[in-house]
Protein backbone atom coordinates (compact mmCIF):
# COMPACT_ATOMS: atom_id res chain seq x y z
CA UNK A 1 0.00 0.00 0.00
CA UNK A 2 2.13 3.58 -0.99
CA UNK A 3 1.97 6.75 1.12
CA UNK A 4 -1.17 8.57 1.37
CA UNK A 5 -0.50 12.04 -0.23
CA UNK A 6 -1.84 13.58 2.89
CA UNK A 7 0.70 11.62 5.48
CA UNK A 8 3.03 14.43 7.35
CA UNK A 9 6.41 14.71 5.89
CA UNK A 10 7.88 14.89 9.45
CA UNK A 11 6.59 11.59 9.84
CA UNK A 12 7.67 10.07 7.06
CA UNK A 13 11.06 11.45 7.97
CA UNK A 14 10.61 9.51 11.89
CA UNK A 15 9.61 6.26 10.12
CA UNK A 16 12.37 6.31 8.39
CA UNK A 17 15.50 6.23 10.24
CA UNK A 18 13.42 4.32 13.52
CA UNK A 19 12.39 1.11 13.73
CA UNK A 20 8.48 1.17 14.36
CA UNK A 21 8.66 -0.45 17.86
CA UNK A 22 10.79 2.61 19.19
CA UNK A 23 8.11 5.01 17.17
CA UNK A 24 5.22 3.97 19.14
CA UNK A 25 7.38 4.31 22.45
CA UNK A 26 7.95 8.21 21.15
CA UNK A 27 4.59 8.83 19.98
CA UNK A 28 1.79 9.35 23.03
CA UNK A 29 -0.78 7.17 23.09
CA UNK A 30 -3.60 9.09 21.55
CA UNK A 31 -7.43 6.96 21.89
CA UNK A 32 -9.28 7.38 19.27
CA UNK A 33 -12.91 8.74 20.21
CA UNK A 34 -15.56 6.22 19.08
CA UNK A 35 -18.64 7.56 21.42
CA UNK A 36 -19.39 10.30 24.05
CA UNK A 37 -19.09 9.89 27.92
CA UNK A 38 -19.29 6.70 29.35
CA UNK A 39 -19.87 4.89 26.18
CA UNK A 40 -16.16 6.18 25.30
CA UNK A 41 -14.44 5.69 28.59
CA UNK A 42 -16.03 2.27 29.03
CA UNK A 43 -14.48 1.41 25.67
CA UNK A 44 -11.02 2.85 25.94
CA UNK A 45 -11.02 0.86 29.54
CA UNK A 46 -11.19 -2.24 27.25
CA UNK A 47 -8.70 -1.17 24.95
CA UNK A 48 -6.46 -0.81 28.40
CA UNK A 49 -7.62 -3.92 29.54
CA UNK A 50 -6.78 -5.83 26.46
CA UNK A 51 -3.22 -4.23 26.02
CA UNK A 52 -4.71 -2.61 22.81
CA UNK A 53 -4.18 0.67 24.06
CA UNK A 54 -0.29 0.12 24.28
CA UNK A 55 1.80 2.64 26.44
CA UNK A 56 0.01 5.25 28.03
CA UNK A 57 0.64 7.64 30.83
CA UNK A 58 -2.59 8.73 32.07
CA UNK A 59 -6.12 8.75 31.20
CA UNK A 60 -8.17 10.47 29.13
CA UNK A 61 -9.20 13.52 31.28
CA UNK A 62 -12.89 13.04 30.26
CA UNK A 63 -12.75 9.47 31.95
CA UNK A 64 -11.98 10.93 35.76
CA UNK A 65 -15.29 10.69 37.00
CA UNK A 66 -15.72 6.57 35.19
CA UNK A 67 -13.15 5.74 36.52
CA UNK A 68 -13.83 6.89 39.98
CA UNK A 69 -16.91 5.31 40.01
CA UNK A 70 -15.74 2.20 38.16
CA UNK A 71 -12.77 1.71 40.95
CA UNK A 72 -15.18 2.58 44.30
CA UNK A 73 -18.08 0.41 42.63
CA UNK A 74 -19.45 -2.85 42.45
CA UNK A 75 -17.65 -3.27 39.34
CA UNK A 76 -14.76 -3.42 39.74
CA UNK A 77 -15.26 -5.73 42.61
CA UNK A 78 -17.38 -8.04 40.21
CA UNK A 79 -14.41 -7.92 37.70
CA UNK A 80 -12.24 -8.77 40.28
CA UNK A 81 -13.92 -11.65 41.37
CA UNK A 82 -14.70 -13.28 38.15
CA UNK A 83 -10.73 -13.29 37.79
CA UNK A 84 -10.28 -14.93 40.87
CA UNK A 85 -13.09 -17.01 40.30
CA UNK A 86 -11.74 -18.41 37.23
CA UNK A 87 -7.68 -18.32 38.80
CA UNK A 88 -9.33 -20.89 41.83
CA UNK A 89 -11.44 -23.08 38.74
CA UNK A 90 -7.84 -23.81 36.97
CA UNK A 91 -5.71 -24.39 40.23
CA UNK A 92 -8.27 -26.90 41.37
CA UNK A 93 -6.97 -28.75 38.13
CA UNK A 94 -3.42 -28.59 38.94
CA UNK A 95 -1.53 -31.24 40.65
CA UNK A 96 0.35 -30.99 43.85
CA UNK A 97 3.17 -32.95 44.48
CA UNK A 98 3.14 -31.57 48.33
CA UNK A 99 6.89 -30.81 48.25
CA UNK A 100 6.81 -27.06 48.73
CA UNK A 101 7.67 -26.60 45.14
CA UNK A 102 3.83 -25.69 43.74
CA UNK A 103 4.01 -21.89 43.78
CA UNK A 104 1.16 -19.50 42.69
CA UNK A 105 2.87 -15.96 41.95
CA UNK A 106 1.07 -13.05 42.88
CA UNK A 107 2.07 -9.18 42.24
CA UNK A 108 0.97 -6.93 44.70
CA UNK A 109 -0.06 -3.24 44.40
CA UNK A 110 -3.79 -3.50 42.37
CA UNK A 111 -3.46 -7.22 42.63
CA UNK A 112 -3.36 -8.17 46.72
CA UNK A 113 -3.59 -4.90 47.60
CA UNK A 114 -5.67 -1.61 46.57
CA UNK A 115 -4.07 2.18 46.02
CA UNK A 116 -7.89 3.54 45.44
CA UNK A 117 -7.40 5.45 48.61
CA UNK A 118 -4.23 6.87 47.27
CA UNK A 119 -5.66 7.40 43.81
CA UNK A 120 -8.43 9.53 45.10
CA UNK A 121 -6.91 12.46 46.36
CA UNK A 122 -4.01 11.65 42.88
CA UNK A 123 -6.84 12.18 40.46
CA UNK A 124 -7.67 8.73 39.45
CA UNK A 125 -4.40 8.14 37.31
CA UNK A 126 -5.35 11.58 35.72
CA UNK A 127 -1.87 12.74 37.05
CA UNK A 128 1.42 11.57 36.13
CA UNK A 129 2.76 9.19 38.66
CA UNK A 130 4.93 10.74 41.68
CA UNK A 131 7.18 8.75 42.77
CA UNK A 132 8.22 10.95 46.15
CA UNK A 133 4.34 10.65 47.05
CA UNK A 134 3.37 7.16 46.01
CA UNK A 135 6.27 6.24 48.39
CA UNK A 136 5.01 8.22 51.04
CA UNK A 137 1.81 6.45 50.64
CA UNK A 138 3.71 2.92 50.80
CA UNK A 139 5.49 3.61 54.49
CA UNK A 140 2.18 4.80 55.78
CA UNK A 141 1.43 0.18 55.02
CA UNK A 142 -2.18 0.82 55.32
CA UNK A 143 -3.47 0.04 51.34
CA UNK A 144 -6.67 -2.53 52.05
CA UNK A 145 -7.01 -5.66 50.63
CA UNK A 146 -8.71 -6.65 47.41
CA UNK A 147 -11.07 -8.65 49.05
CA UNK A 148 -11.50 -11.02 46.10
CA UNK A 149 -7.55 -11.56 46.00
CA UNK A 150 -7.09 -12.36 49.59
CA UNK A 151 -10.13 -15.24 49.55
CA UNK A 152 -8.42 -16.63 46.45
CA UNK A 153 -4.97 -16.07 48.34
CA UNK A 154 -6.51 -18.15 51.25
CA UNK A 155 -8.31 -20.80 48.60
CA UNK A 156 -5.18 -21.37 47.02
CA UNK A 157 -2.81 -22.43 50.43
CA UNK A 158 -5.70 -24.68 51.21
CA UNK A 159 -4.61 -26.46 48.25
CA UNK A 160 -1.53 -26.74 48.70
CA UNK A 161 0.49 -23.83 46.92
CA UNK A 162 2.87 -21.46 48.32
CA UNK A 163 2.57 -17.87 47.72
CA UNK A 164 5.58 -16.37 46.21
CA UNK A 165 5.35 -12.55 45.97
CA UNK A 166 6.64 -10.91 43.00
CA UNK A 167 6.86 -6.99 43.24
CA UNK A 168 7.98 -4.06 41.61
CA UNK A 169 8.23 -2.12 45.13
CA UNK A 170 11.99 -1.60 46.01
CA UNK A 171 14.19 -3.71 49.01
CA UNK A 172 14.03 -0.84 50.73
CA UNK A 173 10.11 -0.95 51.39
CA UNK A 174 10.41 -4.40 52.64
CA UNK A 175 9.30 -3.41 55.92
CA UNK A 176 6.46 -1.87 55.34
CA UNK A 177 5.47 -3.76 52.22
CA UNK A 178 5.58 -7.24 55.36
CA UNK A 179 3.74 -4.63 57.51
CA UNK A 180 0.63 -3.36 54.85
CA UNK A 181 0.62 -7.35 53.92
CA UNK A 182 -0.24 -8.37 57.14
CA UNK A 183 -2.36 -5.10 58.48
CA UNK A 184 -4.61 -6.21 55.58
CA UNK A 185 -4.76 -10.25 56.51
CA UNK A 186 -2.33 -12.16 54.09
CA UNK A 187 0.42 -14.23 56.14
CA UNK A 188 2.23 -17.30 55.30
CA UNK A 189 3.91 -16.33 52.21
CA UNK A 190 7.19 -18.33 50.97
CA UNK A 191 8.80 -15.49 49.13
CA UNK A 192 8.85 -11.81 49.60
CA UNK A 193 11.05 -10.01 46.02
CA UNK A 194 11.49 -6.59 45.74
CA UNK A 195 13.66 -4.97 43.62
CA UNK A 196 17.26 -4.94 44.30
CA UNK A 197 19.85 -2.25 43.40
CA UNK A 198 20.52 -4.39 39.70
CA UNK A 199 17.12 -4.05 39.20
CA UNK A 200 17.17 -0.27 38.54
CA UNK A 201 16.19 0.55 34.79
CA UNK A 202 15.14 -2.40 34.17
CA UNK A 203 11.47 -2.66 32.81
CA UNK A 204 9.04 -5.03 35.09
CA UNK A 205 8.67 -7.66 31.98
CA UNK A 206 12.59 -7.92 32.39
CA UNK A 207 12.50 -7.52 35.96
CA UNK A 208 9.87 -10.13 37.11
CA UNK A 209 11.01 -12.70 33.84
CA UNK A 210 14.25 -13.23 35.33
CA UNK A 211 13.03 -13.79 38.84
CA UNK A 212 10.53 -16.35 37.81
CA UNK A 213 13.21 -17.90 35.49
CA UNK A 214 15.11 -17.78 38.87
CA UNK A 215 12.61 -19.42 40.96
CA UNK A 216 12.35 -22.14 38.01
CA UNK A 217 16.04 -23.08 38.60
CA UNK A 218 15.63 -23.33 42.11
CA UNK A 219 12.92 -26.23 41.74
CA UNK A 220 9.82 -24.32 41.64
CA UNK A 221 6.85 -24.83 39.60
CA UNK A 222 5.20 -21.64 38.19
CA UNK A 223 1.80 -23.05 38.10
CA UNK A 224 -0.30 -19.59 38.15
CA UNK A 225 0.62 -15.72 38.15
CA UNK A 226 -1.52 -12.94 38.87
CA UNK A 227 -0.93 -9.00 38.12
CA UNK A 228 -3.07 -6.15 37.21
CA UNK A 229 -0.11 -5.42 34.47
CA UNK A 230 0.45 -7.27 31.68
CA UNK A 231 4.14 -6.71 32.45
CA UNK A 232 3.72 -8.42 35.65
CA UNK A 233 2.36 -11.44 33.50
CA UNK A 234 4.40 -11.41 30.38
CA UNK A 235 8.10 -12.44 29.21
CA UNK A 236 9.77 -16.12 29.59
CA UNK A 237 9.14 -17.89 31.62
CA UNK A 238 5.45 -17.64 32.14
CA UNK A 239 2.95 -19.41 34.85
CA UNK A 240 0.98 -21.89 33.28
CA UNK A 241 -1.70 -19.94 33.44
CA UNK A 242 -1.62 -16.54 33.52
CA UNK A 243 -4.70 -14.14 35.42
CA UNK A 244 -5.22 -10.30 34.59
CA UNK A 245 -6.81 -8.05 36.88
CA UNK A 246 -8.26 -5.10 35.79
CA UNK A 247 -6.63 -1.91 36.25
CA UNK A 248 -7.88 1.58 34.23
CA UNK A 249 -5.27 3.69 36.66
CA UNK A 250 -1.80 3.34 35.09
CA UNK A 251 0.24 1.14 33.20
CA UNK A 252 3.79 0.03 33.80
CA UNK A 253 5.56 -1.53 30.59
Amino acid sequence: MGTPAHFPLILILIISSVSAQTLIRMLPHRPQRTGDGDLFCDSWRLSVETNNAGPWMTIPAECVAFVEEYVNGDRYASDSAVVAGDSLAFARTARIAGDGRDVWVFDIDETLLSNVPYYAVNGYGSEVFNDTSFDEWVLKARAPALSASLQLYEELQGLGFQMILLTGRAEAQRNATEENLLFSGYHSWKRLILREASDIGKTAVVYKSERRAELEAQGYRIHGSSGDQWSDLLGSPMATRSFKLPNPLYHIP
